[in-house]
């Protein structure tokens, strides 16, 4: 299974890239979770915000595989301990890559390499264009999207 979305962003790439990798951005994007790692190839990232633990719950981790400023950012994710008790045998690989079209910026997110009957495809179908919407409205108009929750 894979999952592939493109978005066209109405700004440059360090905006989109911010909006990826920044505290600041990361919150604003991603539910209200920053993304917490070094970025070195190998090393271990996650997703951490307000949740089913608390303020500090882990929705999602793994370890870094590509980190490219300005243009790519690949990890292998497995689902936050609090969502699967075998959440250590759960895993997909995300891909997200960054390139200039006119004065825009495409985004592309790709999700794959899930293991067989990964039961978060469904939940990242959905959540993917939950997010992708608010990466590119937080970088387009300094706003959030909400979700009613």
């Amino acid at each position: 299974m894979e999952l592939k979305y493109e978005f066209y962003i109405n700004a440059g790439l360090e905006e989109v890239w911010n909006a990826l990798i920044s505290p600041d951005g990361t919150r604003n994007s991603f539910f209200g979770s920053e993304l917490r790692t070094n970025f070195q190839p190998g090393q271990p990232f996650a997703y951490v915000g307000p949740g089913n633990d608390g303020a500090e719950t882990v929705h999602v981790y793994g370890d870094i595989l590509e980190f490219e400023p300005l243009s790519k950012l690949s990890y292998q994710e497995h689902p936050g301990p609090s969502y699967h008790a075998n959440h250590a045998e759960l895993q997909s690989r995300v891909v997200f890559q960054l390139e200039t079209v006119g004065e825009c910026t495409k985004l592309t997110l790709i999700n794959d390499q899930f293991t067989d009957n990964h039961p978060s495809i469904a939940n990242a179908q959905s959540s993917w264009w939950m997010i992708l919407s608010s990466i590119k409205t937080w970088v387009e108009t300094g706003k959030t999207l909400n979700f009613g929750w």
